[in-house]
């Protein structure tokens, strides 16, 4: 397997454009869906919508209430229906330590899923480094352990908030 440097994650980069990053995974889901004769239907499409609105994970009551305030009749098992969708179709991914769900970055291809997880403002970057999905995929081989899946989350501190003081913090006392 070749060796593949770890790039910084698209929500974490300088000058990262929002509009136009929601605006190409709506697309790409379209194209992806019609691709693989799913239906993508337009609840379906409005919860993956306002998942990708925030680089932040969204729990699914969350997205519940906001439905519900543009008017929608968003009961639960219409919204985890959706949710179970999206993810089969690989569009986006649960985080388990937040019990909640993001944006996948690269639906089309098969990948483990790996996360740095920021503790104070809630961003989440799903990584690309084929390292750490073969330094996993290579220990289980190891152990005689047959792996289905694997899923990474990493706890810490964004850039951003690295160079911003937390409120009420000394750096802040007069």
């Amino acid at each position: 397997m070749a060796k593949r440097a770890a790039k910084l994650p698209v929500a974490l980069q300088r000058g990262h454009d929002h509009k136009k990053c929601v605006a190409e995974a709506l697309r790409q889901a379209d194209e992806l869906c019609a691709k693989r004769g799913a239906r993508m239907t337009e609840l379906r499409r409005r919860v993956l919508n306002l998942i990708w609105e925030s680089h932040a994970p969204v729990g699914a009551y969350a997205i519940m209430d906001m439905l519900k305030r543009e008017g929608r009749n968003a009961m639960p098992p219409t919204v985890y229906r959706a949710l179970e969708f999206l993810q089969e179709q690989g569009l986006i991914h649960r985080i388990a330590s937040l019990n909640a769900f993001i944006g996948c970055s690269h639906p089309a291809d098969a990948h483990g899923t790996h996360y740095l997880i920021c503790r104070r403002c809630g961003t989440v970057a799903e990584i690309e480094s084929g390292a750490i999905g073969g330094a996993i995929a290579a220990s289980a081989r190891e152990l005689g352990f047959d792996m289905t899946g694997q899923t990474v989350e990493i706890a810490g501190i964004c850039r951003e908030c690295l160079q911003t003081p937390k409120r009420g913090s000394a750096s802040h006392a007069h």
